[in-house]
């Protein structure tokens, strides 16, 4: 018979010392993860789903219901049922109609910029080198889906064409799909992982960016070509690998900046001409329209303020709403002196003017009357989106909810 071996006292402590150096690497390991530098407290229940802005009724009157500062949205996001307000490192979902928080999400290093797809917020947070890591949160209840770590700059802005995301940059742009898979990548990101991916022009910056019907277009500003370049990309190649161009052409435009796409045509700003150029499939110019530029960085107002309503386009160039039609992307009226591309309610465009809020036919432009809304001084541009009967602007770096 084999007797059981005896523990000492030295094996006792052995193992105790093992376990407590296990314990506490476990303990540094979990302190440094990021699991520890996040808090998410989603809500204890889902939200119920807005109603379609197509159902809600114009408002007779619009008064201030709340605001929260949000600078980390350059317009209003709206995810499912909830009105998103973002800063510093901290995400949150609010009732439309309150302001309360439904939920919040935070890290411990700062925002770059949300956007919103898919009925979700998308945060985007700032490491060392760019703002690379991405979150999806649910606007029902804030609970977390998709993630992914990616090559976006700094200064990024999320584009959405409803069915992709697209992560602007002045160097290299990307794109994902609703499982945050990326399905494109155009130029040269910050940390280069693959410096051949064939590009045809890789001393080239992108001065503006714009999407619609699975596509990207961008200036480019290239080396030796003074006036710049259109471009239009696939936004989902046959591989992500390789950039699948449409066409690509010389513009000759000093300041040039893309403000629309569609299927195969490209609309360009040149502001020095005061136009509006249209180009189609075969980079031909097919049209030239007369517009006035405001004195604001409309540039800047292409990227992140021409929207996509019930399959029209509205883009603000600084001065006025321009309605552009959505396939060949030629103006079909203007509405003058206003301060934002304006959304749908009802069978009615919403415009924000001076004085309050312009209801347009969206067929026509007619201007029926104005909605009064007091904004305390402020005169800048504003941004305009619905969450059920509630109006929601984005004054700078301030939200405001109307209703």
């Amino acid at each position: 018979m084999v007797r059981p071996e005896r523990r000492t006292k030295a094996d006792l402590a052995a193992v105790a010392l093992i376990a407590m150096a296990v314990l506490a690497a476990s303990v540094v390991v979990w302190a440094g993860s990021d699991a520890r530098a996040t808090v998410s407290e989603p809500a204890a229940q889902s939200a119920p789903d807005l109603p379609d802005p197509e159902s809600v009724r114009v408002p007779e009157s619009l008064h201030e219901a709340w605001r929260e500062q949000s600078p980390a949205t350059p317009v209003p996001v709206v995810a499912g049922p909830a009105v998103v307000t973002a800063g510093g490192n901290e995400v949150t979902g609010r009732d439309p109609v309150t302001g309360q928080v439904r939920w919040r999400y935070a890290r411990d290093i700062p925002l770059c910029t949300v956007g919103e797809s898919w009925k979700r917020a998308i945060a985007v947070y700032r490491k060392d080198h760019n703002c690379s890591e991405v979150t999806s949160l649910r606007g029902s209840n804030g609970v977390r889906g998709p993630q992914r770590n990616g090559d976006a700059e700094f200064g990024t802005r999320l584009l959405s064409d409803g069915t992709y995301v697209t992560a602007s940059g002045r160097r290299a742009v990307e794109s994902w799909r609703s499982d945050l898979v990326r399905t494109q990548q155009y130029g040269i990101p910050p940390a280069v992982k693959n410096p051949d991916n064939n590009l045809k022009r890789p001393d080239c910056q992108y001065g503006s960016v714009a999407v619609g019907d699975q596509r990207l277009g961008l200036v480019e500003e290239c080396p030796g070509e003074p006036g710049g370049r259109i471009t239009l990309l696939k936004t989902k190649p046959e591989d992500d690998e390789k950039p699948e161009e449409l066409f690509s052409t010389g513009l000759g435009l000093p300041g040039a900046s893309v403000v629309a796409v569609s299927e195969d045509h490209a609309a360009v700003l040149a502001p020095d001409r005061s136009q509006l150029v249209v180009f189609d499939g075969s980079a031909k110019v097919v049209g030239s329209f007369p517009v006035r530029v405001g004195p604001r960085d409309t540039a800047a107002n292409s990227r992140i303020e021409a929207t996509t309503r019930d399959g029209q386009v509205y883009w603000f160039t600084g001065t006025d709403t321009v309605a552009l039609h959505p396939d060949d992307l030629t103006p079909l009226w203007t509405a003058p002196d206003t301060l934002g591309p304006g959304t749908v309610v009802g069978d009615r465009l919403l415009v924000p003017v001076r004085d309050g809020l312009a209801v347009l036919d969206p067929a026509t432009g007619a201007r029926e009357r104005v909605i009064p809304v007091d904004r305390q001084g402020y005169a800048g541009p504003v941004g305009l989106d619905s969450a059920g009967d509630v109006l929601v602007e984005q004054r700078g770096e301030t939200l405001v909810a109307l209703r």
